[in-house]
């Protein structure tokens, strides 16, 4: 998976440069719905209560701003394959005492969740089969570094066909959502109302999953 992950990386270090620390510079079309895909990425986390979080993927910081709104505390991690991704977020966030930002394509602790947002989208040249491995690969990832549960989302098969496009992959929300629940709790809810081409899911561990 090595070549993947720098493809990857290549591909947002480019969106970046391009256009800055923008949804754009991540690949989004815009602030508000990058809003309305963090507020279902959010609803993994118990509110009242303060919490570390992982965000896999976490581009120039920006899932970290919106945190930053709930009155709860936050010890949050950003984790990103792009060394400019990183360099960004750091300098962007460098007087907040309660988050770091570091390159890799995997966390390097455990956190109370854990947290991927459009890190399965760009699959570039990829084969369906090589993508999904990839994505079981992060997905186990995340439950084994995550205490209390994780969120991810993906463009979902149910788009528009004549909208979609060969270089992204559009997964299918029930293999997934079946998957979660087969594997890795049995508390797991599919978000697939919230108006974009895309789909969220959340796996809240119980006892017997952690």
């Amino acid at each position: 998976m090595r070549d993947l992950i720098d493809e990857v990386a290549a591909y947002y270090s480019n969106k970046l440069a391009e256009h800055g620390e923008t949804p754009q510079g991540v690949d989004w079309n815009g602030e508000e719905s990058q809003l309305l895909r963090f507020a279902q990425l959010s609803r993994v986390i118990e509110p009242g209560r303060p919490c570390s979080i992982n965000d896999l993927g976490c581009g120039y910081g920006a899932f970290f701003e919106y945190l930053c709104r709930c009155p709860e505390h936050i010890d949050y991690c950003g984790i990103d394959a792009s060394p400019d991704m990183v360099s960004s977020a750091q300098l962007r966030h460098k007087g907040a005492d309660n988050a770091c930002f570091v390159v890799s394509d995997r966390p390097n602790r455990h956190a109370d969740y854990g947290v991927a947002s459009g890190i399965f989208n760009v699959r570039q040249t990829r084969s369906d089969e090589e993508w999904r491995q990839y994505i079981l690969d992060v997905l186990k990832m995340l439950n084994q570094t995550s205490r209390q549960g994780f969120a991810f989302n993906c463009l979902t098969s149910y788009s528009d066909e004549h909208k979609m496009r060969s270089d992204l992959y559009y997964a299918d929300p029930l293999w997934l959502f079946d998957l979660c629940k087969r594997q890795y709790s049995k508390d797991v809810a599919l978000l697939h109302d919230y108006g974009l081409y895309e789909f969220t899911i959340l796996v809240r561990k119980s006892a017997s999953h952690t």
